[in-house]
C-alpha cells in the first residue's frame, strides 16, 4: 500500500466518522474533550482530586460515544478518564419537539 493509498483511506474513514457523529449527536446531552479523546455522553460526573500537591481531575461517563476512527465500536455503556491535563465538558442545546 502506498502512501496515499493510506492517506486517501485514512480520509474516507475520517468522513465517514463525521457523518456518524452528525447522525448520533442529537442523541447526547454532553460533549467532552480531553487532550487524547472527543466523547459525547449522556451523563458526566467530573472529580477533581489533589495528591501530594498534584491535581488531577477523574472523568465518569455513562452511556457514551468516542471519536475515534480505529475502534470497531464506539458506542459504549461507561467511561472512566483520570487525566493531568485540561478537560473540557459542555452541555449541548437541547432539541425543541
Amino acid at each position: 500500500m502506498s502512501t496515499e493509498d493510506l492517506e486517501r483511506y485514512e480520509a474516507e474513514i475520517e468522513l465517514q466518522l463525521y457523518k456518524e457523529y452528525k447522525d448520533v449527536a442529537p442523541m447526547f446531552s454532553f460533549v467532552v474533550e480531553t487532550e487524547r479523546r472527543f466523547y459525547l455522553a449522556n451523563e458526566v460526573k467530573k472529580i477533581v482530586h489533589d495528591a501530594d500537591g498534584r491535581t488531577y481531575v477523574e472523568l465518569r461517563m455513562r452511556d457514551a460515544w468516542v471519536w475515534d476512527m480505529y475502534r470497531t465500536t464506539r458506542f459504549v455503556a461507561a467511561v472512566n478518564i483520570v487525566t493531568f491535563k485540561d478537560v473540557n465538558i459542555e452541555e449541548l442545546p437541547k432539541k425543541e419537539l
